[in-house]
């Protein structure tokens, strides 16, 4: 990326080697991702052997620890990397991110067994990862979920459908919350399902207006059979540990809606530096220079203040859950109108494919949805405030 970006770094003192991971993913992004994104948009291509490659660059467990081969960073350390891959792709960086929540859950609330048995090929991208929360009739309402897992000898049995899963069909593996008790969040239980469990089958790819490079599917449990020794931290934890994982993956998605729309503004620098209109080069006009302004002045601030967000996740702060929110919320909301913004200054070419910019905007939308609709976000910082 540009100077805009080491700019507002500075603010927060990056270290030698933070520049360093940083550098590394930009190159990564800028030769592996954004010379095959549109294609891979056109084509609702899921680039699996793309995604592999960021394994050995230690992206497939960026936060998780080294024993078993993670990279042991930290969220701000995380943030930079989503940042700088979804200044290429916003929906590869996502994935990147989802499936970095799922080993994160493993990593922090698995048993040395399973820790040992799942997170080598996760952390490696041997194996992908997908998360599974939402269902048909329960999204914002997470605790009302209904897909039921039933203890049979030494298995559990699920039946039930998860919706809007990224990756379903082809994860390998794919962390799932189910009821196993009453209801209500005390009554979820947390379980890693692998592709080839006997009774897991998935839905039709979605036809969605983005993040085109992505599946997204149904995952389908149909008296389908999972080992005990799968279940995370016992019956009754799976709310606590969903939660626990989406804290990290709001700063991730907020970091992939701000590499997004760096994208985006850097795109109409360039086209406006260019293009004449009445005689003059149009970013000339004081009104169009008065937008660009206002886009940078926003991103600017946005980056800030996510930095500041993952700083006090990295230092375990308490009002981190509370700050994670506020930057999901403002980053992508942010995100989304600066990326249209572009989208408007290139007029009728930024409504064509070719010029990147539309792909941008339907990709970054959907952040302010997932992780917690940014309605949920100000649920979550309303409670911090005043109380429940």
């Amino acid at each position: 990326m540009d100077a805009a970006v080491d700019a507002s770094t500075s603010q927060f003192e990056l270290n030698e080697e933070q520049h360093a991971i940083q550098e590394m993913a930009q190159a990564f992004a800028a030769d592996r991702v954004a010379p095959n994104a549109l294609d891979w948009d056109r084509n609702k291509h899921f680039p699996a052997d793309v995604i592999r490659e960021t394994g050995p660059l230690g992206l497939g467990g960026i936060y998780i620890r080294d024993d078993v081969g993670g990279s042991a960073l930290g969220r701000l350390d995380a943030v930079l990397i989503f940042e700088a891959l979804s200044h290429a792709d916003p929906a590869f960086s996502s994935f990147i991110s989802i499936h970095n929540m799922v080993a994160s859950m493993i990593d922090r609330f698995g048993n040395d067994e399973q820790r040992q048995r799942f997170l080598p090929k996760l952390t490696s991208m041997e194996w992908l990862a997908s998360y599974c929360l939402t269902e048909p009739g329960s999204g914002s309402d997470a605790a009302a979920l209904k897909t039921r897992a039933v203890k049979s000898g030494g298995d559990y049995v699920l039946n039930g459908t998860k919706q809007f899963i990224s990756g379903a069909g082809d994860s390998d593996v794919y962390a799932v919350m189910v009821r196993t008790g009453a209801d209500g969040p005390k009554g979820i239980s947390t379980i890693v399902v692998p592709k080839d469990a006997p009774g897991l089958s998935f839905g039709a790819n979605e036809h969605k207006m983005g993040w085109h490079m992505q599946s997204t599917r149904q995952v389908i449990f149909e008296d389908c059979k999972v080992p005990a020794e799968n279940l995370l931290s016992g019956e009754g934890a799976g709310f606590g540990i969903a939660m626990a994982g989406l804290d990290g993956g709001r700063l991730n998605i907020a970091a992939c809606s701000l590499g997004g729309a760096q994208s985006a503004l850097d795109k109409a620098l360039s086209y406006t530096a260019e293009r004449k209109a009445f005689g003059s080069k149009i970013n000339q006009f004081q009104a169009l220079q008065f937008r660009l302004a206002d886009m940078e002045t926003e991103l600017q601030a946005a980056r800030i203040f996510l930095y500041a967000a993952a700083s006090k996740l990295d230092r375990k702060a308490p009002d981190a859950g509370k700050w994670s929110a506020m930057a999901k919320r403002f980053v992508t909301d942010t995100g989304f109108t600066v990326a249209n913004d572009a989208l408007q200054l290139l007029g009728g070419y930024g409504y064509l494919h070719d010029y990147g910019i539309e792909k941008l905007v339907r990709d970054l939308r959907v952040h302010q949805i997932l992780e917690g609709t940014n309605e949920i976000m100000r649920v979550i910082i309303a409670r911090a405030l005043i109380g429940r």
